[in-house]
């Protein structure tokens, strides 16, 4: 009877444990080297104050930008807020014509 139970022990032990074995894995680290040179646009958007915006807008992007996004922040720090509010000031800095448009259907508009 005491061989069926030591029996019993060993399979239960062999069910909880798989008979692959152990790999050895060892902690890699990172070498400890020269900080990485930080582009001038990533401190520009870092510097970049957002406090006094208080408009909320909801943006869609397709799920690449998206995750380029998230990406983006976790490598630097730059918050979607931030990088989205810059994008369109320096959109509309770079196309002046854009406003052109705007003005001139304001002009055209009848209440």
């Amino acid at each position: 009877m005491n061989e069926i139970k030591t029996l019993a022990d060993q399979l239960r032990s062999k069910m909880i444990k798989p008979d692959t074995p152990e790999r050895s894995v060892k902690a890699e680290k990172k070498k400890a080297g020269k900080p990485q040179d930080i582009p001038q646009i990533v401190e520009t958007l870092r510097a970049y104050d957002v406090s006094n915006h208080k408009t909320l807008i909801h943006a869609r992007v397709d799920a690449q930008t998206a995750q380029m996004i998230h990406h983006l922040k976790i490598a630097t720090g730059v918050e979607v807020t931030r990088l989205i509010c810059f994008s369109i000031r320096q959109l509309f800095e770079q196309h002046p014509e854009l406003k052109s448009v705007i003005k001139a259907h304001l002009e055209n508009f009848d209440i």
